[in-house]
């Protein structure tokens, strides 16, 4: 697990990519003044976005297979990531923040939607 990265994956770089190509530059990275250090967050706006691995964020959409070895280790692992994420979500809307969710397989199926789904939640800010 020591390879996998908490920061600037991917999907994240993508988004990142696809926010910058639609006009919504101006964005913090893992900003520290926001409850939960969202990946993506526009404090001005007072928005955060989160972007999910979907295996270890437990995807609702894709649904992915769990590990057949361990499965006590990680599903307690599984678990205390969506308390950790629920939690992170509800300080930042205690705090008068907006979130957003956006999941690794949303970005790979329909980067597209996203940018359109993210283009409405900047805009009714």
């Amino acid at each position: 697990m020591k390879g996998n990265r908490g920061q600037n994956t991917k999907p994240e770089i993508q988004l990142r990519r696809l926010l910058r190509d639609a006009g919504y530059s101006g964005y913090r990275l893992h900003w520290k003044k926001a409850p939960g250090r969202p990946d993506i967050a526009y404090p001005g706006r007072r928005i955060a976005i989160f972007v999910n691995g979907c295996f270890w964020h437990r995807c609702p959409h894709c649904q992915p297979s769990s590990p057949k070895s361990h499965t006590g280790y990680w599903q307690r692992k599984f678990d205390l990531n969506r308390e950790r994420d629920a939690r992170k979500a509800e300080q930042l809307e205690a705090a008068g923040w907006r979130v957003a969710t956006i999941w690794e397989c949303e970005l790979r199926d329909d980067p597209s939607g996203v940018v359109e789904r993210l283009s409405r939640f900047l805009v009714d800010s």
